[in-house]
């Protein structure tokens, strides 16, 4: 009976941690999930710590740096173009050896002049990094 509690239990927590996250602030605006205590994501709406990234900064109009983005991501091995909509981006990335899905997301923010992102994997503790080099190998190419 524990055990299976227990199965229950993860299964519904795997389930709750996967796909997109984006929800609203306390003024209603669009805003991301905020990643948890455990070190396989990145947010940059998160607060200081080892879970935080920076947002990229928008260089160009809103339209021009989302389709910018869609274009770097689209060339990477292992993405999935979920959902577009003109001020938000949710991809899935899945791994070559065994297929693990990360959901990573931007959400443009038009006044602030950034494009905040969250890159999370569905399952385990840590990720070894991934997400974070993830962003920022799309940060470089995004800047240049």
């Amino acid at each position: 009976m524990k055990k299976r509690l227990v199965m229950v239990g993860c299964c519904i927590l795997m389930i709750g941690c996967g796909g997109k996250t984006i929800q609203r602030d306390e003024q209603g605006r669009a805003a991301l999930a905020p990643c948890g205590i455990t070190p396989n994501c990145v947010s940059s709406q998160n607060r200081p710590g080892k879970n935080r990234i920076e947002p990229f900064v928008i260089n160009s109009s809103v339209n021009e740096a989302m389709k910018k983005l869609k274009t770097i991501i689209s060339d990477m091995p292992g993405s999935t173009l979920i959902e577009e909509e003109p001020h938000y981006l949710y991809v899935q990335f899945k791994s070559k050896l065994f297929g693990f899905i990360d959901d990573v997301e931007f959400l443009a923010d038009e006044k602030a002049g950034q494009i905040y992102v969250r890159s999370a994997s569905r399952v385990g503790l840590s990720d070894f990094g991934v997400n974070r080099r993830r962003i920022e190998k799309i940060r470089f190419e995004y800047n240049h």
